[in-house]
């Protein structure tokens, strides 16, 4: 499962600020806390109420467990929750599979809309799982160094090199992430989940 996380990380430096970054950058509403000579708080601003980030780690924990339930081992199914809307992204054996898990996340209590990118197939290797946070956390950082919109609002989540967006934001904000997202080295695709606030 793809979790936002608020991390304390011992020593700073440069990778110690970039790794900061990214994890202040999951959506995760707190802080990264970095020691040492870069001693300070970084506090993530968020577009959804506090209320409505709780509700999102409820929705994926229930969501988890029951998909964990249903299928055991056979199926690698990651979700995220960002607004009430839930992404369910990793590999099933089959359609009938893919089917089920998204009823199942469907059902879970305030989930408004199921986005299922599921693939059928064998589950990913723990490499190709590590090249995709390894990517997810390129893409934050670059975010960050483009400065072309505030970097919190957009939650990245990477599978199989596909990158998924997503988030409050408006159309500029939306094109922005868009286009650094795709100009990463390794991306194969980005598709976009955002919600646009009126």
């Amino acid at each position: 499962m793809k979790k936002n996380a608020c991390c304390f990380l011992h020593r700073a430096g440069p990778l110690a600020a970039v790794l900061a970054a990214a994890l202040v950058l999951s959506g995760c509403f707190g802080a990264a806390f970095v020691g040492g000579a870069a001693t300070g708080v970084l506090i993530a601003s968020d577009r959804r109420t506090p209320e409505v980030v709780l509700g999102d780690e409820r929705v994926e924990l229930t969501a988890v467990q029951r998909l964990n339930q249903r299928f055991g081992d056979q199926a690698h199914i990651s979700v995220t929750s960002y607004n009430y809307t839930v992404l369910l992204t990793g590999e099933v054996p089959d359609a009938k599979m893919k089917e089920e898990a998204e009823r199942i996340a469907s059902q879970v209590e305030r989930v408004k809309a199921v986005v299922n990118e599921l693939q059928l197939g064998a589950p990913t290797p723990l490499s190709s799982r590590g090249n995709d946070t390894y990517l997810t956390g390129r893409i934050k950082a670059s975010f960050v160094t483009a400065n072309r919109f505030n970097a919190n609002q957009v939650k990245v989540v990477t599978e199989r090199g596909v990158v998924y967006l997503m988030g409050l934001v408006n159309k500029k904000e939306a094109d922005d992430a868009t286009d650094i997202a795709r100009r990463t080295p390794g991306v194969q695709k980005v598709v976009r989940v955002f919600e646009y606030p009126s």
